[in-house]
């Protein structure tokens, strides 16, 4: 179900009552074993035809011929030229069509019917050559032919670059990907260290505060979520905030300045506990920063860290818990890093569960990456990104170097882990939110509405972005997904035990 913004503002007046809550918090801020529920693949669909999920990305070819194209950008700075993500969709209809047709490797560019492309640019054909290319070389890995696909990807590297146009960097990283996956398959190198990212984006640096700076996606999820915090926590004196993934923990100064200006309710304590396995002096730094934040607006604050070796080790006595506390869960892009170890994320809902907080506010990323099929893996990612470099293009073109940090070091290692490794080693395993649901129940959890408070967060901080009429807003029941043209990117949902 979409939501839309337009008649959404047009409500917004109705509902004084449940704004003054939500502009408390936009308005105060002032910049400071769940594999067996993912089995939806099979060997038979991967065999049907190479690339089986390239059906599901379809559009590409009649959207050239039913909209109306504009190669140069409009009086409003638009471009309007195909989107990364669009070019994957032609490159996949196309590859789609020599498949069925017989054809082999590098003749697919030679076929006929790729020159019927009319609406295309010079630099669009090129970028849908190249998206063939490796679309290819992905084909002939997922079937073992490595030699063959050896030979494409030497194109690819030759005809990409991680500092060219939004296609040339999407191909360039998954070619590095592609290559390191048939170098462990032939035995040439076993393993490669992987960046630890979650540690990097504790440390303010640029980098960090660009991202969360220009991109909307981060923002959208912090205020909406707190916004939800907020509300359920409206009549409680002492607060405690359990956090499963704090990084910087600015997202608690803007909880700490809505509590401020709650006068009919003045606050007695707010405590803030995260729970990490590694990290420990980054974490304490968060913590100095935000106790320091708290003083200077005059606010009860507590910082406690629970520290555990193993997440099977984490047992409801480790926290300091209060009955006179109002508990809240915040978990982003959390449990994703869980999949893997899927014993350790039972334990987490086990002693979440013992605790029962009055929320839990879950947001993680609204993808499949998980797929035991190597190719269908690929094509999930391929796309995904393609639309998140486009979004990274647009958002941060003027912040050229930041955004090559970015793409290298989280898109790039994560590109890397998802199509390089397999088995425990591949760490990087999104799934759905549907997914997610179906396993939040089992531990006897309902997922409760976001409300219009939270929903106008979220539209409020859309509208801030110069490239906010590019993000999208749909419910998935009570869930909110965020997403880049039409794109689900992520996921926001809160939940509440029965």
């Amino acid at each position: 179900m979409s939501f839309d913004v337009l008649s959404f503002s047009d409500k917004i007046g109705g509902f004084p009552d449940k704004l003054s809550v939500c502009n408390n918090v936009s308005e105060s801020f002032n910049g400071a074993a769940i594999d067996g529920f993912y089995r939806d693949d099979s060997l038979q669909q991967q065999l049907q035809y190479p690339l089986g999920l390239l059906n599901d990305y379809g559009g590409g070819f009649k959207r050239l011929h039913t909209e109306k194209r504009v190669e140069e950008a409009d009086d409003s700075g638009v471009d309007e030229r195909l989107s990364t993500e669009d070019v994957m969709r032609v490159a996949g209809e196309l590859f789609i069509q020599s498949s069925y047709q017989g054809v082999d490797g590098l003749s697919v560019l030679d076929c006929d019917f790729n020159l019927s492309f009319s609406g295309l640019s010079d630099e669009e054909r090129r970028d849908v050559e190249l998206a063939l290319l490796l679309l290819a070389a992905a084909e002939k890995v997922g079937y073992r032919e490595y030699e063959r696909a050896s030979r494409l990807l030497k194109q690819c590297e030759l005809m990409s670059s991680k500092t060219g146009n939004q296609v040339q960097r999407v191909v360039y990283y998954f070619s590095e990907a592609l290559r390191e996956k048939i170098e462990r398959e032939t035995g040439r190198v076993s393993s490669k260290p992987v960046l630890n990212f979650d540690e990097s984006m504790m440390r303010p640096n640029p980098t960090m505060l660009a991202c969360h700076g220009e991109l909307p996606f981060p923002q959208i999820i912090q205020f909406a979520g707190i916004q939800a915090i907020v509300e359920n926590v409206a009549k409680a004196k002492r607060i405690h905030i359990i956090d499963l993934s704090i990084k910087s923990g600015v997202q608690w100064t803007v909880l700490m300045q809505a509590l401020v200006s709650r006068h009919e309710c003045p606050i007695e304590l707010l405590k803030v506990t995260a729970v990490a396995t590694d990290g420990k002096w980054l974490i304490e730094s968060t913590g100095k920063r935000l106790l320091s934040f708290a003083r200077s607006l005059g606010l009860p604050f507590a910082f406690k860290i629970v520290m555990v070796s193993d997440m099977l080790d984490l047992k409801e006595d480790l926290f300091e818990l209060d009955a006179k506390e109002t508990v809240a869960v915040y978990a982003v892009m959390i449990f994703r890093s869980m999949l893997v170890m899927p014993n350790r994320l039972e334990n987490i809902m086990r002693v979440i569960r013992h605790i029962n907080p009055c929320l839990m506010v879950v947001s993680e990323v609204e993808a499949n990456h998980n797929s035991p099929i190597f190719v269908n893996r690929f094509i999930e990612t391929l796309f995904f990104c393609s639309a998140y470099f486009d979004c990274l293009a647009t958002c941060m073109k003027w912040n050229h170097e930041n955004r090559d940090i970015i793409e290298s070091m989280y898109f790039g290692e994560g590109i890397r882990n998802t199509v390089a490794t397999e088995g425990e080693e591949r760490k990087s395993r999104n799934v759905k939110f549907d997914v997610w649901r179906a396993f939040f129940v089992r531990y006897g959890m309902e997922e409760a509405e976001l409300s219009m408070s939270s929903l106008y967060q979220a539209y409020l901080v859309l509208k801030s972005f110069a490239c906010g009429s590019f993000c999208t807003l749909d419910m998935n029941g009570k869930c909110l997904l965020v997403g880049w043209k039409g794109t689900p990117m992520h996921s926001i949902s809160v939940w509440k035990f029965l």
